[in-house]
Formats: structure tokens, sequence, C-alpha cells
């Protein structure tokens, strides 16, 4: 039975990195995800003159609970979200002033809520060119903390740029928040923040964290359970078996969610203390799936609809349309191009079973999405002839990707 090592969570590395930052001590990351974006993290915080010491299996970062070590920084967040939306975060907490740009692809994803609750609480922040966008410079000196309001409908990162400021903020922060997507993540924010130390109290739509700063810590990371998505479909979709290590019942990523999707469709699904495994039964009904909390899967479900016995029709996720690329639209342009029948809405897509002869082979349009090309591999396992026009974007979470995938095809 294939058992199958998935790299650290994009998701957990990032926010560990930026509690280490702020922690007062030694804290060491164990097993943290080696990837282009959790590198640019990384080497954005040594750019603000944090120290971070690297081996193969560990991370190790002396926190400044007093804010970055320079006084004046140019920080490249290369494709990284999180890199991009946390790192100007920290950087307001401390003294001096700090430059961020991005790649051309983060520069078009939008910053402007996270940007109007910084003023709001009195950062200086001024965006370069376009407003609500990259490249932008904050002149920071510290932040009093306070009462703010957030719209994070576009996403959760926002909430938890602002939930992890809040413990460095001199009285604390109480957020209101008027509209939230991917909930799960804010809670692995929550659960994170408690290992190092701070209780957030959420009452309703606010979220109170009080002040008082972070305790480093020795933090295991996840694997990452967006990641491992494909390899749980790689089993539904082949009748194969595949086993996750270090994925079970206390997971702190909703995207594991994605395998009780699976199990709506026929595959046979056992989630235990330490691992989860999926097996593939043949059998893959359609099913109509609302996707907001565990909409990075979206893809993957996408990818393996074809094979559905029924439509599969994926709802609420209009955010996807703000990722990497427009997922929504991206999937449907490359179902269609196997000759998949497919229709989408503002935040909807359905998809048909495919042709009768199955889907044919073509060339995937990866738009330099990561999770695009990782979802549509597992297509390549039921339909002969599909390519990527960039296969090398995998790098951003999962460098070795199409050696591990191709080692399970062997497998199954």
């Amino acid at each position: 039975m294939p058992v199958v090592d998935i790299p650290g969570s994009k998701s957990i590395t990032a926010r560990a990195l930026f509690l280490a930052a702020a922690a007062d001590g030694v804290t060491t990351l164990v097993r943290p995800l080696r990837s282009d974006d959790t590198e640019g993290f990384a080497e954005g915080l040594a750019r603000l003159g944090y120290r971070v010491g690297r081996t193969p299996d560990a991370w190790q970062l002396d926190g400044r609970p007093q804010g970055p070590a320079v006084a004046e920084a140019d920080v490249y967040c290369r494709d990284g979200a999180t890199t991009a939306r946390f790192l100007p975060t920290l950087a307001a907490a401390g003294q001096g002033t700090y430059r961020f740009d991005a790649s051309p692809q983060m520069r078009r994803r939008p910053l402007l809520p996270l940007t109007r609750a910084l003023r709001e609480l009195g950062v200086d922040l001024r965006h370069e060119e376009q407003e609500g966008h990259h490249p932008l410079t904050v002149a920071a000196a510290g932040v009093e903390g306070g009462e703010v309001t957030l719209d994070a409908g576009q996403s959760s990162q926002y909430l938890t740029a602002l939930l992890l400021l809040g413990p460095l903020t001199r009285a604390g922060l109480r957020i209101t928040v008027t509209d939230l997507v991917s909930v799960p993540y804010v809670e692995i924010t929550i659960a994170m923040m408690r290992a190092f130390g701070v209780e957030v109290r959420r009452e309703g739509d606010v979220f109170v964290v009080p002040p008082g700063g972070y305790r480093a810590t020795t933090y295991a990371v996840e694997p990452d359970a967006s990641t491992a998505s494909y390899f749980f479909a790689a089993a539904a979709v082949t009748g194969g078996e595949v086993t996750v290590p270090g994925l079970g019942e206390g997971a702190l990523q909703g995207d594991l969610g994605f395998v009780d999707v699976l199990r709506r469709m026929g595959a046979e699904v056992s989630v235990g203390a330490e691992s989860t495994t999926v097996r593939g039964t043949g059998e893959l009904r359609g099913v109509t799936v609302n996707m907001r909390d565990i909409s990075d899967t979206m893809p993957t479900l996408a990818a393996l609809a074809p094979f559905a016995s029924g439509p599969v029709r994926i709802e609420d996720v209009a955010n996807t349309r703000v990722k990497e690329c427009d997922r929504l639209e991206a999937c449907a342009e490359n179902l269609r191009r196997l000759g998949v029948e497919v229709t989408t809405g503002p935040d909807w897509i359905e998809i048909q079973p495919g042709p009768a002869g199955g889907p044919v082979g073509a060339e995937i349009k990866s738009y330099g999405d990561h999770r695009i090309v990782m979802s549509f591999a597992v297509t390549g396992l039921r339909v002969p002839g599909i390519s990527f026009d960039d296969p090398g974007c995998v790098r951003k979470t999962f460098p070795a990707f199409h050696e591990e995938f191709g080692a399970l095809r062997a497998r199954l």
C-alpha cells in the first residue's frame, strides 16, 4: 500500500515563521516546507534583520518582539501571498522604513482590505503604484492597537495577518469581521498562536487579541493537506490506495476535509489518529458540494470530475478567482480542452461526465499556478497525452512533485 510523505504545510510554515520572528527567544521549526514561497518568506525575514538558521530538517529563528533589526529594508516577496501580506504587517510593529515588492503575478492580487485596516490602526502605509497592490512602503512606528473593522471576504489571510499582529501592539486588538472566507485557515492561526502562548477570544464576529507578545517554542509543521489532496484523488480515480502519515484526527488544516468529498463520491476513507487512507472503489458518483471553506482543493475536484458518473457542481468559490490565477476559469478552460462540457457562474462551476470515449489528451495551460498543474496531473493518471506548458511552477509549494507523483503512478 503506497505511503506518501507529503512536504510540510505552506500555510503553517508561513505562520510559524511570523510567530517565531515575533516571539521572545529562539524558536525551532521542525520539518518546515522548503519551497519557493517559504524560502521567499525566510529570505524576507533575513532582509528585515532577523537571524534565520537553516538545516535540512529544521529552521531556527531568533525572535525579536520589538520588530525588525534594521531601520531600512527592501523586501521582495516573490509569488508568495502569505509573504506579501504577513511581512508588511510584521514590519509595522517595528521602527523604520520598509519597502515591499512582489512578482507581477502577486502584484495583481489584492491587498486593500488589509491596507485599510492597518491604516485604521494608524500605520503609515503607502502604495507606490496601484492603490491596494504591491509595491508598498511601511513607515513603521509601532502599533498602538484598539478597535478595527475588516472585510475578509476575499481572503482569510487579511484576518490572519491582523490576528498575528495583535500581541505585538501596545493595547491588543478587537477585530470586527464583516465577511469571512476559508474559516479553517483562521482556526489554524488561532491554534498556532496558542502554541506560542497567546489565547484569542472570539465573540461572534469580533476577535479579541491580548497584548503581551509571544513565547518561543519548538514547533513541528504538519504535512500540507492541500498538497495531499492530489494523492488522495489519485487513489480515488485509479481504484488504488494511498496513506498519508502525519495528517489524522487532530490535523489543524481544514483542507483535509477534501477526503469527505471523496467519501461522498464513493471512495473508502479512514482517518486515524496519525494518518489518513483513501482507497478507490472503482465508483465515483456525481456530487454538489460547497467548497467555501476548502477552496484550495476546488481544482483537485474539478480535475477528477470528468470520471464521475454524474455532474459535479462546486459552489461558493468566488474567492478562487483571485488566487494565483482565476482558478475557476482556468479549470473550465482546461477541461474544455480535454473535451469535457463545463458551465460556470460567478461563484460556481459545473462539470459533466467526460465524453463517451473519455477525455482526450491536450496541453494544460497552467497560468503559472502550481495548483492547476498538480490537479491536472491527477487527470493525467487516466488520460494519456496530457502535458503542461509550465510544469516547473510546482516549485512554489512542492519542488519534487512530478518525481513523487510519477513514483506513485508506478505503484498504483
